[in-house]
């Protein structure tokens, strides 16, 4: 304290005349409208711009909670609009069936691990048992196909990647809708194989690649992506087909994971019908 005093003291005739400097810099804006106007002018352009600034750092660090945000609406946005396209169904306006209208729930799960890197790829999220997460069930994102929910705990949940070389996804292409199946070879995670589309076809680069429906674990029409390759050898049965997949895995953030209500009721059906059969 004594070496700031002495400080002061020593250093007394500047900041005397700092002071009145301000003093009179005070004086001229205070008493000339036209000086007064451009301080006001300028002080508010800077103070906007310290505010912007900071607003803009606020922000950043609120990214998270917005993401989280918008991933639940997203979620719920999902749920109306497959209640909507259900009440659309002919069926579903004769009966009113409320167990076909509410067939699917969604919900919005962060990822906390993902590889891309492996020939069987896994990803983690932070939703489990407790979220009513369980095994088999659909995980989709905003830009399409994600996987499958292999394992849960209470808190997190292990999902199969589409990036999976054991992994099989019925698929449709929509403008000819002829259905086929999706599966990656292990190499690029970019693309995946769309096999068992016949020669009289006649796919062609560019063609959406959606889900077929045809399980009872994704919803129909599901993005997968766009046709990118399409060749087709001497006397195959059928063209190999290279599809860009809609979701860049190496940016993958949050899902939805999709809870089909008659998913045990339509698999007991079809298990009963091939006991049948045999």
């Amino acid at each position: 304290m004594e070496r700031l005093i002495l400080f002061v003291y020593q250093n007394r005739a500047f900041f005397t005349f700092l002071v009145l400097e301000l003093f009179s810099a005070w004086l001229i804006v205070e008493n000339n409208a036209y000086q007064g106007s451009k301080f006001f002018n300028s002080s508010n352009g800077v103070v906007a711009t310290m505010n912007a600034f900071s607003q803009s750092i606020r922000d950043y660090f609120m990214l998270s909670e917005v993401n989280r945000t918008l991933a639940d609406e997203n979620s719920l946005l999902k749920k109306k609009l497959s209640q909507k396209q259900n009440e659309l169904v002919p069926i579903a306006a004769v009966v009113k069936d409320s167990s076909l209208i509410n067939q699917y729930d969604f919900v919005s799960a962060k990822v906390v691990n993902n590889h891309v890197d492996m020939v069987k790829n896994f990803i983690t999220i932070n939703k489990g048992r407790d979220a009513g997460i369980e095994p088999g069930m659909a995980v989709i994102s905003p830009l399409g196909v994600v996987g499958k929910v292999k394992l849960v705990s209470n808190h997190y949940g292990v999902v199969t990647s589409i990036l999976h070389v054991d992994v099989m996804l019925s698929a449709v292409l929509k403008r000819t809708e002829h259905f086929g199946t999706i599966h990656w070879d292990g190499r690029d995670p970019d693309l995946v194989e769309f096999k068992y589309i016949p020669p009289h076809v006649n796919p062609a680069v560019g063609d959406t690649v959606v889900t077929s429906g045809y399980n009872a674990v994704f919803p129909e029409g599901v993005m997968v992506g766009v046709v990118d390759n399409v060749v087709l050898q001497k006397e195959a049965l059928f063209y190999d087909i290279k599809v860009k997949l809609s979701q860049d895995f190496r940016k993958l953030s949050f899902v939805t994971i999709v809870k089909n209500h008659n998913l045990v009721e339509q698999d007991s059906l079809e298990t009963v019908i091939q006991k049948m059969e045999r």
